[in-house]
């Protein structure tokens, strides 16, 4: 009885442990796909899920990693690079730069 009373305070450590991590924000699970607007050429679809994998979230996510694009890249230029160029900049350079991946408009804009 000793012992079953041993586990169960090892089982209630780990648990609050856990819950305690995952508060943190460090057990995040990743979106799995975000539509872009995309402009006249159609919409973007950016999946997550495929680029996690080789790719650090800071790479994309410059200042928070749970802030949205276009929190600071607007639309239309202005102080800050616009979200149109921020995109293109990123990952199609990333896509030549890997050679992976689209770089052609017709690839990532879809109407």
């Amino acid at each position: 009885m000793r012992r079953f009373g041993q586990i169960l305070v090892v089982a209630a450590v780990a648990t609050l442990a856990l819950g305690a991590w995952q508060a943190t924000g460090y057990a995040k699970a990743k979106p799995g796909t975000v539509n872009f607007a995309g402009g006249k050429k159609g919409k973007v679809t950016f999946d997550h899920k495929k680029h996690s994998a080789d790719i650090k979230c800071k790479s994309c996510h410059h200042k928070e990693p749970d802030t949205r694009c276009n929190t600071c890249h607007k639309a239309k230029k202005g102080e800050n690079i616009s979200a149109k160029d921020a995109f293109h900049k990123s990952c199609k350079a990333c896509h030549k730069k890997e050679k992976k991946g689209p770089t052609k408009c017709k690839a990532c804009h879809k109407k």
